[in-house]
């Protein structure tokens, strides 16, 4: 396994956010110059040299243990998320030059399915967070992706640039830094990916709260958790989501929102889906079909390609 420099950012990233009463109560004796953790600290919490702990954050060419990298996870009280993408760094970043991506496809029986649950919003999300597929209530709730440009067609790029997302989430900043989160962990995943390096770029030109989360290094990847909303047909939801890996697949995720029984958001639900019924196609403004294809990353610089409907 080769070191990177990606990975010792990470690991001083994650240093500088504990403080020592976070590491165990630490002794706090000397002013400390900058927030966080100092490398010795941490060396003396993982059971390491300092000068080994040093050339780990530095990015040297050494080749630690799994034992070793597992006492420097809990030194620096990493979740599993964020075990993981050190892991990935480690594995992934010394990697150079670029991998042609093959297209990201889903099954015919997966449109089935997203038609078989249109009374609760689904999307099939790809690498990057792509919209690939999604159900005409996913449509109406968010936005119509099939209707985007085909490079704009990503759900971290929607909710971090869109200002419809900014009156859609009640909790935006949360949700925001959530998807930022995601998209570092698949970019340690896949670090020489074109379009997830361009994707990067733009959202930290035109977003300043991105290129503070990106500077975090964060990594986030919930499985499950709950949205609160404000949609301006339908007035306030609560809706809890999953995300499911596919297992042909496992960068594609059916992610299916729900509302409780009986509750508010249920039956707000039940009334987006009838202020859509009327519609062609079942889409405002003769938007694309129920559990249509979106969009899918072409390999190379060829731009993103429309799958077969």
């Amino acid at each position: 396994m080769g070191q990177s420099a990606e990975f010792g950012k990470f690991l001083k990233a994650m240093r500088s956010r504990l403080s020592p009463e976070d590491a165990g109560g630490l002794g706090t004796s000397g002013a400390r110059r900058v927030p966080g953790l100092r490398r010795e600290e941490v060396a003396m919490l993982a059971g390491v040299s300092t000068d080994y702990y040093i050339r780990l954050e530095q990015g040297r060419n050494i080749h630690p243990s799994r034992a070793v990298l597992d006492a420097v996870s809990r030194a620096l009280r990493l979740d599993s998320s964020e075990h993981a993408h050190m892991m990935d760094l480690l594995e992934n970043c010394a990697a150079s030059g670029r991998t042609p991506e093959a297209a990201q496809r889903i099954r015919p029986a997966l449109r089935n399915l997203l038609d078989a649950v249109g009374d609760v919003p689904a999307l099939i999300l790809g690498r990057r967070s792509d919209v690939l597929a999604g159900n005409r209530l996913a449509f109406l709730l968010f936005t119509d992706f099939p209707e985007l440009p085909a490079a704009e067609r990503n759900l971290t790029r929607w909710i971090i640039l869109d200002p419809q997302a900014r009156e859609l989430f009640r909790d935006w900043k949360t949700v925001a830094e959530q998807a930022a989160g995601a998209l570092r962990a698949d970019v340690g995943r896949h670090p020489n990916d074109p379009q997830a390096n361009q994707l990067v770029g733009e959202l930290a030109v035109h977003s300043e709260h991105f290129r503070q989360w990106w500077a975090g290094h964060r990594v986030t990847a919930p499985s499950a958790g709950i949205v609160r909303l404000h949609h301006a047909a339908v007035g306030d939801l609560e809706l809890n989501f999953e995300n499911l890996v596919l297992p042909d697949d496992p960068e594609q995720v059916l992610r299916v929102y729900s509302a409780k029984p009986g509750t508010p958001s249920a039956d707000a639900l039940t009334l987006l889906g009838s202020l859509g019924a009327d519609s062609p196609a079942g889409m405002p403004d003769g938007g694309t079909r129920p559990g249509a294809d979106v969009a899918t990353p072409a390999p190379l610089e060829g731009g993103p390609g429309i799958l077969d409907r």
